[in-house]
């Protein structure tokens, strides 16, 4: 393989991982995931962060077949692509009953726990706990999750940081083998094979950040103005997810036969 030809194999592969990322189930799981943010910004790192845990799983995975041979059983495999639909389930049952809000009240000081109210720190929309007592608001100064030194990216927390790292490390088992499979076929050289992937996964994130950009805007449009659009546009992406995700059950556990004595299983 000419020099030329190996560049343009790995320009490919940048741009089939953009288009890569625009498969339905990464775009549902990516929108339920930035339907409680209004900051554009907050959703291209959101992208960005699906896209790394999406690329490390590829790079393991299918670094693995490459470099090792390893073949993946027809149950093993049809379980990986079978945790990309319970992730789906979580992501919407979350979603619905605004567990993943207070997930993230966790990181907030709470005194007098009185009642609630919706606020909007930063990118995120979640609900706080609120008294009428003065030691009852934690609103003091250094006290609110959006303090002066992380303005930008501080009122994301760990678990924000995490659950789309999270939720791209499992969608990157249902494809990865597809995709070393593929590289095995067009480059014999096992440490090209692995360029290829690591550029696939660079464009992952390239095109993830770009979809979750495009989602994120009617979500930011409607936080401020029209609320009650954007809790119909949060229970939409709440519903999509959980059907999608029930959908890809019964595909995968009795079409595809996990939950059968015939399993059938082509990586895709």
């Amino acid at each position: 393989m000419n020099l030329i030809n190996f560049l343009s194999i790995l320009v490919l592969g940048f741009f089939l991982g953009m288009r890569h990322a625009t498969d339905p189930d990464h775009v549902i799981a990516i929108t339920t995931i930035v339907s409680r943010y209004r900051s554009v910004s907050y959703a291209a790192v959101i992208g960005i962060l699906w896209g790394l845990g999406h690329t490390v799983t590829i790079l393991a995975v299918g670094g693995s077949i490459i470099l090792f041979g390893w073949v993946i059983p027809v149950r093993i495999g049809l379980s990986m692509e079978f945790s990309v639909a319970l992730m789906l389930i979580l992501l919407g049952i979350l979603n619905l009953t605004g567990i993943l809000q207070t997930l993230s009240e966790q990181f907030i000081p709470g005194h007098g726990k009185i009642h609630s109210h919706s606020h909007r720190h930063g990118g995120s929309v979640h609900t706080h706990l609120h008294g009428h007592d003065p030691q009852a608001h934690p609103h003091m100064i250094g006290q609110t999750p959006v303090k002066a030194s992380d303005t930008h990216f501080g009122s994301m927390g760990i678990y924000h940081m995490l659950r789309p790292v999270i939720v791209g490390l499992v969608h990157g088992l249902a494809g990865s083998a597809a995709v070393a499979l593929l590289v095995l076929a067009t480059i014999r050289n096992p440490k090209w094979a692995v360029a290829y992937l690591l550029l696939f996964g660079v464009g992952t994130m390239v095109g993830m950040m770009l979809i979750t950009i495009a989602m994120s805007l009617p979500f930011a449009h409607t936080a401020k103005s029209f609320p009650h659009m954007n809790r119909g546009f949060r229970i939409a992406s709440g519903l999509l997810s959980l059907g999608f995700g029930l959908f890809l059950v019964y595909q995968i556990g009795f079409a595809n036969g996990l939950f059968t004595s015939h399993p059938i299983w082509t990586p895709r």
